[in-house]
């Protein structure tokens, strides 16, 4: 009888990854330890930077994630057969992400410097970003799961849809830009990211991540139409466009059940609340994996 039903390639596999994330992993201290100009033990442990931990905590899980998603994507056999591929596909993931944090830091959050502010031990702001960090690896992960990504078309392609979903984060980030300001005397929600309050930096992570989740689902439930820009994009569109509302509608009927007659507003954007923050981080992400459960 045969108890070990693990087989050799499954091990040989697992061997290649953990040694790929530690390679990984390394490079990225020294890259953090160059960002914050110090050593990554004494900005932790003597400076208890606990803003600068969660934004090195999430990179760390950014990739494991991709690092896992690809070696789990291709057998023993394709490696051997092209050990370039995974490789390249691992460092085009990563400049996507990367481009994607410049675009959220540049472009969608432009009056907030989330990098100084991380710095300064801003805990609101490592929420900001690493919210948006991990929002962009799931959607990198789901492009790539959507479109295969094995010809230089199917590249642009994956390239202009990413285009098209950091608009969609644009665009859900402006209308919370919006809500915060109707309901706090027009201030600025990117200002109060500066006064660090801990729940908005919460309550914004758990709304990236939401919809990051429910774009994956979107991204698994459409059809990749080979060699069609148009249809790939309205497709994508359509597909993603419906999840973004049904987390949004969703999320807005738990949080009405579960925090009867709770000011969210009150308690997040004025109290600094961080318990209510948290359950509104839970639904949002909770409602995110509910809809990939239910289309993929």
């Amino acid at each position: 009888m045969t108890y070990f039903t693990l087989s050799n390639e499954s091990l040989y596999t697992f061997a290649i990854c953990f040694a790929a994330i530690a390679l990984v992993l390394f490079l990225l201290r020294i890259y953090t330890q160059i960002k914050a100009r110090q050593t990554l033990s004494e900005e932790l442990a003597q400076r208890d930077n606990f803003a600068l931990g969660i934004s090195y905590a999430s990179y760390l899980l950014s990739l494991v994630l991709v690092i896992g998603y690809l070696l789990d994507d291709f057998s023993l056999a394709v490696m051997k057969q092209a050990p370039w591929k995974v490789p390249f596909l691992l460092l085009l993931m990563l400049l996507f992400i990367k481009v994607g944090q410049a675009i959220h830091r540049k472009w969608i959050l432009s009056r907030f410097n989330e990098e100084k502010a991380i710095l300064k031990q801003n805990v609101c702001a490592a929420m900001v970003d690493s919210g948006m960090l991990l929002g962009n690896s799931i959607v990198v992960i789901g492009l790539v799961n959507w479109s295969q990504t094995n010809s230089l078309y199917s590249l642009l392609v994956v390239s202009v849809s990413f285009l098209m979903l950091q608009c969609m984060f644009a665009l859900d980030s402006k209308i919370r830009e919006a809500r915060f300001a109707k309901f706090n005397q027009g201030a600025s929600l990117q200002n109060n990211f500066n006064l660090e309050n801990t729940s908005i930096g919460i309550r914004y992570a758990g709304k990236s991540l939401g919809l990051a989740l429910a774009i994956y689902a979107g991204l698994a439930s459409a059809t990749y139409h080979s060699g069609k820009m148009v249809e790939n994009v309205f497709t994508l569109a359509v597909h993603c466009g419906l999840m973004w509302i049904l987390v949004m509608a969703m999320s807005r009927v738990v949080l009405l059940i579960v925090l009867y007659r709770v000011n969210t507003g009150v308690e997040v954007d004025h109290q600094d609340n961080v318990g209510i923050a948290a359950v509104e981080f839970s639904v949002h992400c909770a409602m995110g994996y509910l809809l990939i459960q239910f289309f993929t």
